[in-house]
């Protein structure tokens, strides 16, 4: 997530597909009823290729479990309300923090650091970002795809992330 100069912080597919994914995963495993790739990247439009390379990492995280054999496919390793948004794009895109400062750091090498004013504006918008995305959990969102896409429904056949 690094940005350069002009450039605006940016998730990549990584952290954006694997959330859809995610979502996909709570609402059509019901728990405990895995749910394949195949079925995955029909519904949301991801190649399966992709996804398997989402599903590893969530995997080595701990968010998902795989399981194997006929009707295998994946679950969440979780309660669907233990799993943040924090956890998932952090599994996925590693550190979330849009301002690198070195002032920051323990072992920093920032010249500036004992003087520096702004580091504490840094601090305080990657402190906000880790914050909101720690306090939306995968329940919530899960929620909010019912509320959007079947009026209240568990039908998940017409709704798409």
């Amino acid at each position: 997530m690094h940005t350069g100069e002009g450039e605006s912080m940016k998730l990549s597919t990584k952290g954006r597909y694997g959330l859809r994914a995610l979502i996909d995963l709570a609402q059509y495993s019901g728990g405990d009823t895995p749910v394949s790739i195949t079925s995955i990247s029909d519904r949301q439009a991801i190649s399966e290729r992709y996804l398997e390379q989402l599903m590893a990492k969530l995997k080595k995280a701990g968010l998902v479990r795989s399981v194997r054999g006929a009707g295998g496919g994946y679950i969440l390793a979780k309660d669907i309300h233990e799993i943040s948004v924090g956890d998932v794009l952090r599994a996925l895109e590693g550190n979330l923090d849009p301002v690198e400062c070195a002032g920051l750091e323990p072992d920093g090498e920032c010249k500036a650091a004992d003087s520096c004013v702004t580091k504490y504006v840094w601090k305080r918008i990657n402190e906000s970002i880790n914050r909101t995305v720690d306090e939306i959990r995968l329940d919530q969102l899960v929620e909010e795809s019912r509320k959007k896409c079947s009026g209240g429904s568990t039908d998940w056949s017409e709704c798409r992330n």
